[in-house]
């Protein structure tokens, strides 16, 4: 099997295959709280911590083109690499995400709103600093949660990922929608579109 690397479309290309009549397959990585909350018409949700663990299974029933979507474009460069480990050819990622999207004045299609899973972790680390440096006037010892943190964003900077992003997707805050992977191969088996 070979390797593939993802490379990017940016929303004015990827906005001209829709209304072309040629839209890819959209695969929209975030969490089912933040899809519901807005999304690309015609893109199916797949969150980032179900496409790693059955990105073989997924491949199986992404045969074309495939456009991955996020808020910014980091998690769709992280699941680009999870499919093109398992040789998913003509993967791209929108350049900028949703972000980019909504600014190019494209369609979305709005639900209720909700933070999106990059400002919880800014406020969750915040917030978890704050109480640490205000608490270790009395405790401290206090002062070590803030440094666990402030490496803990580090690594996530160094590596790419997010734990505290990744337990927080798993809060019924994000969950939304049953977002299992049989809903979701039966969605991408029928073409049926959101």
């Amino acid at each position: 099997m070979t390797t593939t690397t993802p490379t990017t479309i940016d929303a004015a290309t990827l906005r001209e295959l829709i209304a072309a009549g040629r839209p890819p397959r959209m695969l929209d990585v975030r969490t089912p709280g933040e899809f519901e909350a807005a999304h690309i018409p015609g893109a199916y949700n797949v969150p980032l911590d179900l496409l790693r663990e059955h990105r073989a299974e997924l491949r199986n029933h992404l045969g074309e083109d495939v456009v991955l979507v996020c808020r910014s474009g980091a998690r769709a460069s992280q699941a680009g690499q999870a499919l093109g480990a398992v040789g998913l050819p003509n993967l791209k990622v929108l350049d900028g995400g949703m972000l980019a999207w909504q600014a190019s004045g494209a369609q979305v299609n709005q639900g209720r709103a909700r933070w999106d899973l990059e400002r919880q972790v800014r406020l969750v680390a915040g917030a978890i600093v704050l109480a640490a440096v205000l608490g270790s006037v009395l405790v401290p010892g206090l002062k070590w949660v803030a440094a666990f943190i402030g490496a803990g964003l580090t690594f996530a900077a160094l590596t790419n990922t997010c734990a505290m992003g990744m337990l927080l997707s798993k809060l019924p805050y994000n969950r939304g929608a049953s977002c299992d992977l049989d809903t979701i191969v039966g969605q991408l088996r029928d073409g049926g579109r959101r």
